[in-house]
């Protein structure tokens, strides 16, 4: 049956709750003082940079790039990539100077220029800011972010009317559209302009009425014209779809209480870093990593405790496998923000993942007894124990999210799934056959529980041509998931087909190469069809890809001694039992 480890897009569509609507790079603290570097040569500095930057060591490259640049200072290639280093590893102030260097040696430099503009911005020098920004369009993302933060600079009653007509002008792709939309009404509102910013928020919402910063800002407007009952329509759809966002949570209950909600952006600087986080964010989850972080680093240059762009950061590096650097970018998210329990949670899930499990579990735990019905905290402590393997225990925390829940919601179907897991790890079948069916009541046709509850039952020899169809329905919506497609070969394998678990297990190989079990199965797959050479250069490969240490050892016998006899013994169906189900 599948791993929890090959699951993560079903732990992220569990998690959804906590998705940042408009969500390279690189490790902190490495960097040694510059005296340290005295005795490298300039060019053995710039070869270490590069390495650095490479390996996404922001801090290690911006030192060693400093050092190449000192021992060669009218380098102007080692100059630029200093300049974007130092930016990439958050130290903005010196990159400010440097950016005045890079301009000298190029004018046209557009992320020195939008440096510039931003420290402008941040001086409250709105003309000079503008200045710096119209020269730093050159490129589609460029050009909207000069276009808007420019717009932010005329954020006033006497000038709203420049400000969004210069965004009008803009053309670009589809998507700019949203943008434009959301920071003219954000300008407008905040200029006192009320009728023209309903338009715009109204414009904005109906192009994803599920972008958190729309839905905040818009809902935000409303309550403050007298409308909370339509800011509570608006932030109750959000929660359908999104359920139990912190930040939309937190807004109903003051609705609820009577409370009319604050603007969202109260000053130009606050409207530009909400530029520079939306870009940011989005740029990071799309591809765009290294420009990514320098958007999120500007905005937070000009807001420090931005929670979001915090939070995008730290996502941001996690995307990246650089724990530790997410870490200290969540420890800064302020505890007065409804998101830094969340900040909180992830920190904890990292320190997991960096082998400090302990420390991972004493800050769930201690999150948890603050607050009992946080299922958020919850389900991350038990999936930390479910990682580790520690089955009978994660079925019991699992047991208390469940406990929190008053209503059935699609979004529960998760922890059904992942206690459903523990139970079966821990054999006791029929608890977790209840859980993956109560799972595909709440989420019907559910791909990885279709796949899990199906090859269970093909496991056990019970429910065969309904284990077989779960499978097959599983791989018609993941046909490009390795995993999933082997559950078929194998299934097919434990039905006596060897021929077509050959072909569904050749197929998995070839979408995941590089995982144990797969290979191993195709090992097992040859043998039955008379491949023997084939079959045991398949098993040499799952073992030199790392099996678990039980695996291994069944892994060597049958290199020795090939496979016994065609049987379905019970032993034979606890021997492929997937290994490892518990991680990340």
């Amino acid at each position: 049956m599948i791993l929890s480890s090959r699951l993560r897009g079903a732990a992220l569509a569990a998690s959804a709750a906590l998705a940042i609507a408009w969500a390279g790079v690189f490790e902190q603290a490495r960097a040694e003082a510059p005296s340290n570097f005295s005795h490298i040569s300039a060019s053995g500095s710039y070869l270490a940079a590069r390495h650095a930057g490479g390996e996404r060591d922001a801090a290690a490259a911006a030192a060693y790039y400093r050092a190449a640049l000192r021992g060669d200072p009218a380098n102007n290639e080692l100059l630029s990539r200093t300049f974007l280093a130092v930016l990439a590893n958050g130290e903005v102030d010196e990159a400010v100077k440097l950016a005045e260097r890079v301009l000298k040696a190029d004018k046209t430099d557009r992320i020195a220029r939008l440096v510039l503009g931003v420290r402008a911005i941040k001086q409250k020098q709105y003309p000079i800011a503008r200045r710096e920004l119209a020269q730093s369009i050159r490129g589609p993302i460029t050009d909207l972010a000069a276009t808007l933060l420019s717009a932010w600079t005329l954020a006033s009653p006497a000038e709203a009317r420049m400000a969004t007509d210069s965004i009008d002008k803009l053309t670009g792709a589809d998507w700019y559209a949203i943008f434009k939309d959301l920071h003219a009404g954000l300008i407008l509102d905040l200029a006192g302009q009320k009728k023209e910013a309903a338009k715009r928020f109204e414009r904005a919402y109906k192009l994803d009425p599920t972008a958190l910063r729309v839905v905040e800002s818009y809902g935000s407007f409303l309550s403050r014209q007298g409308n909370s009952a339509d800011a509570l329509k608006l932030y109750a759809a959000f929660d359908q779809a999104l359920p139990r966002h912190p930040l939309v949570v937190e807004a109903m209950n003051d609705l609820n209480a009577g409370k009319k909600l604050p603007l969202v952006v109260d000053n130009p600087q606050a409207g530009a870093a909400e530029v520079l986080y939306g870009l940011g964010a989005a740029l990071g989850r799309r591809g765009g990593e290294d420009l990514g972080l320098i958007y999120l680093q500007l905005a937070l240059y000009l807001v420090p405790s931005h929670p979001l762009a915090l939070l995008s950061l730290g996502d941001l590096y996690e995307s990246l496998k650089k724990p530790e650097l997410a870490n200290k970018i969540y420890e800064r998210v302020p505890p007065s923000s409804p998101l830094q329990r969340n900040a909180q949670i992830q920190l904890a899930m990292n320190l997991d993942t960096l082998e400090r499990t302990d420390e991972a579990k004493a800050l769930l735990e201690k999150l948890i007894a603050a607050n009992p019905g946080d299922l958020e905290a919850i389900m991350a402590l038990g999936n930390v124990l479910r990682g580790r393997k520690q089955f009978a225990e994660c079925a019991e925390v699992y047991s208390k999210g469940i406990d929190t829940i008053t209503k059935d919601e699609k979004s529960n179907w998760v922890i059904y799934y992942f206690r459903g897991i523990c139970y079966e790890r821990a054999k006791q079948w029929p608890k977790s056959e209840a859980d993956l069916k109560k799972a595909l009541e709440l989420f019907p046709d559910q791909p990885h529980v279709l796949n899990y509850l199906g090859y269970s039952w093909i496991d056990q020899g019970v429910h065969l041509d309904d284990g077989m169809s779960m499978i097959k329905r599983a791989v018609e919506q993941r046909a490009d998931d390795g995993y999933i497609v082997d559950s078929l070969g194998w299934a097919y394998y434990r039905l006596g087909n060897y021929d077509e678990a050959v072909k569904q297990l050749e197929r998995a190989v070839e979408l995941k190469p590089e995982d144990p079990t797969i290979n191993d199965h195709l090992g097992d797959g040859y043998w039955r069809v008379g491949r023997v050479l084939e079959a045991r250069f398949q098993w040499s490969h799952a073992r030199d890809l790392k099996p678990e240490p039980e695996d291994l050892v069944k892994i060597e016998t049958k290199l020795k001694s090939g496979l016994p006899d065609d049987t379905s013994s019970a032993a034979e169906v606890e021997e492929h039992k997937r290994p490892n189900p518990g991680g990340g």
